[in-house]
C-alpha cells in the first residue's frame, strides 16, 4: 500500500456512503492523503435509489478523516465552471494538487424511443465534458515541482463498450465519449509527468439495483456476488500511487470476469 502522506486528491461523486467516490476518498485518506470532496445530492435524489439519509455533511462526516484532511464542494458539474471552481478550491485551501479521481456520474434510463435531446446535454455535460474540464484545470494547477511525484488521474467508464446498453443511452453515449479520450488526454499530459487511466468497474455493488437484478447480476460473476465499492477503490489507490507510474493512457477492465452473455 502506498503511503500517499502530503499529497492532495479531488475525488468527485461523494455522494452516498454506498458509492464508489465515497470508498476511494476513503481509501486515500487511509493512505495519507488530504482529499477535497464533490458531492451532488440533487442527482441521487431523483434516482430510483435516493439521497443519501445523511445527506451531504453527514456523508463526509462519515469518511471519518482527521481534522484537517477533508474539504467538500456541493456543486453541479453540468455547470461548465464548476469544475474549475473544485480544482482552485484544493489548490487555495491545500496549496497543491496531486490527485484528480473523477468517480461522478449521471444516469440515465432513457432508450432510443424515449431519449431527449435535453438528456443527451446533460449526461454529456456531466459526464463526459466535466471529466475533460477536470483534466484540464488540474493539468493548469498541477505544479510538478523538484522531487515531488508525478500528478495522477483516474477518469471512470461503465462497460459499454464491452455490451450494449439500449436503455441506457445517453449515460452509455457519454461514458463512451469517456473511454475515447483516455489516450488523447493521457498523451497531452505524459511529458509533464501525468498520468491518466480510465477504469471500468463493471457491475459494483453500489445499491442501485432492485433485489431480482441484484441476485441475476451475481450469478453472472464467477465468483457468485458483485463487486465491492471498496474494491474499486483497492484498485485506484494503486493507480494513483508511485507504483503505478508506468501505467498510463489504457483503460483497465476490472470486471471481475463478468458474464455479459452467459448460456
Amino acid at each position: 500500500m502506498d503511503d500517499l502522506t502530503g499529497r492532495v486528491a479531488v475525488v468527485t461523486g461523494v455522494s452516498r456512503r454506498a458509492g464508489i467516490g465515497f470508498a476511494v476518498a476513503r481509501r486515500l485518506l487511509v493512505q495519507g492523503a488530504t482529499v477535497v470532496c464533490q458531492s451532488w445530492v440533487q442527482h441521487d435524489a431523483g434516482q430510483p435509489w435516493g439521497a443519501d439519509p445523511l445527506g451531504a455533511d453527514g456523508v463526509v462526516a462519515a469518511l471519518g478523516a482527521p481534522a484537517g484532511r477533508v474539504d467538500h464542494l456541493s456543486l453541479d458539474l453540468g455547470d461548465a465552471g464548476a469544475a474549475r471552481r473544485l480544482v482552485d478550491r484544493a489548490v487555495e485551501r491545500c496549496g497543491r494538487l496531486d490527485i484528480l479521481v473523477a468517480a461522478h456520474a449521471r444516469s440515465s434510463s432513457q432508450s432510443l424511443a424515449d431519449m431527449t435531446a435535453d438528456e443527451l446535454d446533460r449526461c454529456w455535460a456531466v459526464n463526459a465534458r466535466a471529466s475533460a474540464l477536470l483534466v484540464q484545470a488540474f493539468a493548469e494547477r498541477h505544479d510538478g515541482g523538484p522531487g515531488r511525484p508525478g500528478g495522477r488521474i483516474v477518469l471512470f467508464t461503465s462497460g459499454q463498450h464491452r455490451g450494449p446498453m439500449p436503455g441506457e443511452l445517453p449515460y452509455a453515449i457519454s461514458k463512451g465519449a469517456i473511454h475515447q479520450m483516455t489516450l488523447s488526454l493521457a498523451d497531452a499530459l505524459a511529458d509533464r509527468g501525468i498520468g491518466l487511466t480510465t477504469v471500468d468497474p463493471g457491475p459494483t455493488d453500489t445499491g442501485w439495483a432492485a433485489p431480482d437484478l441484484a441476485a441475476e447480476l451475481a450469478r453472472a460473476f464467477p465468483r457468485g456476488r458483485w463487486t465491492t465499492p471498496d474494491e474499486i477503490a483497492a484498485l485506484v489507490a494503486w493507480l494513483v500511487g508511485d507504483d503505478a507510474f508506468a501505467v498510463t493512457g489504457t483503460v483497465i477492465e476490472a470486471e471481475a470476469g463478468f458474464r455479459r452473455h452467459a448460456p
